[in-house]
């Protein structure tokens, strides 16, 4: 058995495993590479998992075309997250944040709607990967993850050991296609205002958030 095929077995082991214990179940996906990956092959087990986005008001709209578009082919059971706030209500009262205050911006529009909208679950499925940023590089296939409301979910990686290119790999043996920004040259997909190409080739994530000193949108840290 190929190494790839053997991650994809234990992938869909732990996935079987997790499902069949009792509680509401979530993915969230970005629709970048490991998130289609994940999605599908949570979708093969249970077709209808909320598939959880978060509608930041700032994506490219290469994203949102293909999100709808896997949405469509897929029929994912998708659930957009908000915020509270339209992005023109956000910039009137404060201004440009992604500019003057990323993380005040990723509080906003990605960790608030996102940590409200896991609160009804008891399982959260993520695509997070240890090579993808020195901040994953100890992340576990299973760990309790604290919600700023103090109630705790099962966080569940099962792409935790995957390289890019199993990523990729699992993409062209089922022929998936990828988000068409790929083919532009980006690496990591986020908002479009802090998303540029990466000037570093060993790190695809160095095109986020470029000189802000940010590595992380900050979903993925726990409530203290």
């Amino acid at each position: 058995m190929s190494e790839l095929n053997l991650k994809i077995q234990e992938a869909e082991s732990l996935i079987a495993a997790e499902l069949a214990k009792p509680g509401l179940t979530c993915v969230t996906s970005s629709f970048q590479t490991e998130c289609v990956v994940l999605v599908d092959l949570l979708r093969r087990q249970r077709p209808d998992i909320p598939v959880l986005f978060l509608e930041t008001g700032y994506h490219f709209p290469e994203t949102l075309a293909y999100r709808d578009q896997m949405t469509r082919d897929w029929k994912l059971n998708l659930i957009n997250l908000e915020a509270r706030q339209s992005v023109a209500d956000q910039e009137s009262q404060f201004g440009i944040l992604n500019k003057t205050d990323p993380n005040q911006c990723c509080a906003l529009r990605k960790v608030g709607p996102l940590f409200a909208g896991l609160a009804k679950y008891n399982i959260w499925f993520t695509a997070l990967r240890r090579e993808q940023s020195p901040t994953r590089a100890n992340l576990q296939h299973v760990e309790p993850f604290k919600l700023q409301t103090g109630e705790v979910v099962e966080k569940v990686s099962p792409l935790a050991t995957w390289t890019n290119r199993d990523v990729w790999g699992y993409l062209s043996k089922h022929g998936i296609p990828a988000l068409s920004l790929y083919d532009q040259g980006y690496t990591s997909i986020g908002c479009q205002p802090c998303t540029n190409l990466p000037f570093d080739p060993n790190d695809p994530r160095s095109g986020r958030w470029q000189g802000k000193g940010k590595l992380e949108c900050g979903i993925h840290i726990q409530a203290e």
